[in-house]
């Protein structure tokens, strides 16, 4: 074998076809492609093999059974679809194919993306919160329907309520429910019954159709104004499958206009049951009501011949002359307790007159101030002795008599210290000499020990 061959590396095959799929399906994620289905084949085996193409080129497409059995409609040639898939390579005749995982009607396709793009922008923005939701009220007098005045749907709602609840009243504010104006028409009817307030609530309907029959229900100004409105909102809109914005907005969601007009309308029968069964429990409240106010009115007569006022007023007569009485009885005995009383009184007071106490204390107080006079005159020439000898005593260890025999007191001018020796000063220092007279400013010239 040439030698230079054996040094490359030369691929079969087989190996180029496998690793340029592995290649194509690492390099690619799920993408989506837009085309038109030719060439379309269905063997038994339960799978789709077709071609998607546009005027410039085609590609392969392969969709497995696993994943076809979940299509809402039925692929056809020449239908032009979107389709989600993965990039692959049928490495048995080295095709270059797409894997089919979903596949949608093109233009449906196209607004399914945009319904779920405003889904979760107004889904952020808190429009679909519950706390937002306006309850119904029990019992309505009057409903506004926004709807095409010529459609199904109203006549359902008509009927329906016509059936529950005939009293309740209708107005009606006719509009378009499809088209490009669809949407705007809404959004005036829906202002203009918050302008006129002649309505409880308002329901908002149409009959089924396709997405793009209900895509005037998707816009976003219709969704704001449904938020906005005063009145509770319940939507009616297309078949029970069928969800838009406006569902999602609305306060309460039926699946079809009739649902919608039953859901909003209270039900004759029922309410015509309850009042009848109420008035079955005020009738018995009354008839008990009554035979109990008659028991308690004859038990009340009874009463009253039994205490009849002249009756009662000959017992309160006997009652007022008992206590009469003893009133009488009481205030003698009363009387003569108190004469006892004073009369002994009296007699003590005599017995025990003061002006023999009185003259006896009179003559002891002058005797004790004769006595406390002489003790104080005494106690005060006591007091003078004593006083004559301590002075003396004082006067003989008194500084100012040692003063007096010729000594003099020393202390520094500067801190009024005394001076009692000689290293206590020095020469120039001012001192201040204490006699018997006064004090005598000296300087210092010299110590001397």
């Amino acid at each position: 074998m040439n030698t230079h061959l054996a040094q490359k590396d030369i691929y079969s095959v087989s190996r180029l076809n496998s690793e340029a799929r592995l290649l194509l399906e690492s390099r690619f994620c799920i993408i989506w492609v837009e085309g038109e289905i030719s060439n379309l084949v269905k063997p038994g085996s339960g799978h789709l093999y077709f071609s998607l193409k546009d005027p410039s080129a085609q590609i392969r497409c392969a969709m497995f059974r696993n994943r076809n059995r979940l299509l809402a409609f039925t692929p056809e040639n020449g239908q032009k679809v979107l389709i989600q898939a993965k990039i692959s390579l049928y490495e048995a005749r080295g095709d270059f194919q797409l894997i089919a995982q979903s596949i949608e009607p093109a233009g449906e396709g196209a607004l399914r993306q945009a319904f779920e793009a405003l889904k979760l922008t107004l889904s952020n923005e808190g429009l679909f919160d519950p706390a937002h939701k306006k309850p119904l009220p029990p019992l309505p007098e009057r409903v506004g329907i926004i709807t095409s005045p010529t459609g199904a749907a109203v006549k359902d709602i008509l009927t329906v309520l016509q059936r529950r609840f005939p009293p309740l009243g209708v107005t009606i504010y006719p509009t378009l429910v499809q088209g490009d104006d669809a949407a705007i028409a809404i959004i005036k009817a829906i202002k203009l019954a918050n302008q006129q307030k002649t309505c409880d609530l308002l329901i908002l309907a149409r009959g089924g159709g396709s997405i793009e029959d209900l895509w005037a229900f998707n816009n976003e100004q219709l969704a704001r104004e449904i938020f906005k409105s005063k009145l509770p909102i319940v939507t009616g809109i297309g078949h029970e499958i069928d969800f838009t914005i406006a569902d999602l907005v609305a306060d309460v969601r039926a699946p079809t206009p009739s649902v919608a007009a039953e859901t909003i309308s209270p039900d004759q029968n029922e309410i015509l049951s309850r009042l009848e069964l109420n008035f079955l429990r005020l009738q018995k409240t009354l008839v008990n009501k009554l035979t109990q106010q008659k028991t308690q009115m004859n038990w009340l007569s009874e009463r009253l011949a039994q205490q009849h006022p002249s009756s009662r007023l000959e017992q309160h007569s006997q009652r007022i002359d008992e206590l009469a009485i003893r009133l009488k009885q009481r205030f003698s005995m009363q009387l003569t307790l108190r004469t006892t009383v004073l009369l002994k009184t009296v007699a003590d007071l005599k017995r025990n007159n003061p002006v023999s106490t009185i003259s006896s204390y009179l003559k002891q107080t002058s005797n004790l101030a004769s006595r406390l006079k002489s003790a104080m005159s005494k106690n005060l020439e006591s007091s003078r002795y004593s006083l004559g000898i301590l002075s003396r005593t004082l006067d003989s260890v008194s500084p100012l008599a040692t003063l007096d025999r010729g000594y003099s007191i020393l202390s520094s001018c500067k801190n009024r210290s005394l001076i009692s020796k000689t290293a206590q000063v020095k020469p120039g220092d001012e001192i201040a000499a204490r006699v018997s007279d006064g004090n005598i400013i000296c300087t210092v010239s010299k110590t001397v020990k």
